[in-house]
């Protein structure tokens, strides 16, 4: 099970890494990515364990893939041209 756990973080940190890589003025602050999607994945790989049992590494791994990744798309900011299209209360 450590196993599993250690793989997921690594999972989640190659994730928040890619993103920081791919669209760096996006996100709020580094840290946090770096934070969030290591977190994430672990979360989603012991909750993918807990309901599947031990044996499903590929599924757990996947999980914790997909958690992360959703986890860390919640922090991408909107581009500053569609900040400042809001439409105004007259």
């Amino acid at each position: 099970m450590i196993w599993e756990a250690l793989a997921s973080v690594l999972v989640g940190l190659a994730v928040a890494w890619a993103a920081l890589r791919w669209l760096p003025c996006r996100f709020p602050s580094r840290t946090m990515v770096l934070a969030t999607g290591p977190s994430a994945a672990l979360l989603g790989g012991l909750i993918t364990r807990i309901v599947l049992g031990p044996g499903h590494i590929p599924a757990t791994l996947f999980a914790a893939l997909a958690v992360g990744t959703a986890l860390l798309s919640l922090l991408i900011r909107a581009p500053a041209s569609h900040r400042s299209r809001t439409p105004r209360a007259a």
